[in-house]
């Protein structure tokens, strides 16, 4: 029994679910946003927000698990693929759709509940929609064409961060979405790049990608996140909104982050599978817990003041 409920968790990606922390992203801003912390600080705000987290596991486990089925016989040609449940035939692929429309239903159950008590909040019920076909359309095709397959992956991080804000009812700034995006970029491509060295010829879309293109793009999107978050945390906007000149520090653990994952991809580490770099990479783990640091001293930076003042 404990074996078996091991293969459906392998199956259903628990490992995965890492990638919807960045619907807390709007949250964690908007707790340190004095114009919005009345929304954001207690208990309720985040019970909100982590439910909404929990929806979009749901949903993208049901994905995980019919986009395996779709590509169940490209999945069996790939080094590490072909070790999915589903590929490796623990689980029967009728199992696994019957499965994935059960997890579908489960992660609408808390949207439609949110659109019952705050009728004004529909829009974290229609982004879960959006990205549901959006999934639908990259399992169909979308995938198989290079390029527009990672833009897919990386507008979805951008739908996640907006339901976050969308289920507390608060703003997230188009400077964070956009930071997201091309951070998202950023993986996507690094990931290609490593599926291009190990497995070219289990993703039809690989054959009709280049890789001096893929270096370049990765690059461009590693360059465009540092960029657009440094001027998110120097424009007037931000500082006046949080109160303080101090979250360009921020910045600095950004770009460390970014020149890590970057001396994995050429190390020839597995950033196929990057939620296994967070878990398991304990410089990654000192550059996240410095970016939450000086996020708090940032935000605190005038109480502190305020306190050595008296």
């Amino acid at each position: 029994m404990r074996e078996r409920i091991g293969v459906w968790l392998r199956a259903i990606r628990v490992n995965q679910w890492t990638k919807n922390g960045i619907v807390f992203l709007a949250w964690f801003f908007a707790v340190a946003d004095p114009s919005q912390a009345a929304m954001a600080r207690g208990w309720r705000p985040f019970v909100l927000v982590s439910a909404m987290a929990a929806a979009f596991c749901l949903v993208s486990s049901a994905f995980y698990l019919l986009n395996d089925v779709a590509d169940f016989d490209a999945d069996r040609l790939h080094p590490v693929k072909r070790l999915r449940p589903v590929a490796a035939r623990l689980v029967s692929r009728i199992d696994a759709v019957r499965v994935a429309l059960s997890l579908f239903a489960a992660g609408l159950m808390f949207p439609c509940f949110l659109v019952f008590r705050h009728p004004d909040r529909t829009l974290g019920f229609a982004v879960l929609l959006v990205y549901s076909v959006m999934q639908c359309a990259y399992s169909g095709f979308l995938k198989r064409i290079p390029y527009v397959d990672v833009a897919v992956i990386a507008a979805g991080f951008v739908l996640r961060a907006v339901a976050g804000a969308a289920a507390m009812d608060v703003r997230i700034s188009a400077w964070l979405l956009g930071c997201a995006f091309a951070l998202s970029l950023f993986l996507a491509f690094a990931k290609r790049r490593h599926e291009l060295q190990v497995a070219a010829e289990s993703r039809e879309a690989l054959k009709r990608y280049h890789p001096v293109a893929l270096d370049v793009l990765m690059f461009a999107s590693a360059f465009a996140t540092l960029a657009v978050y440094t001027w998110y945390t120097l424009s007037p906007e931000t500082t006046a909104r949080f109160g303080t000149k101090y979250l360009p520090l921020t910045a600095v653990f950004v770009a460390l982050g970014i020149a890590r994952y970057l001396k994995l991809v050429y190390s020839k580490a597995d950033v196929g599978r990057p939620e296994r770099i967070l878990l398991t990479d304990w410089p990654m783990w000192i550059i996240l817990a410095g970016y939450g640091l000086s996020a708090l001293f940032a935000v605190l930076a005038k109480h502190l003041v305020t306190i050595s003042s008296i």
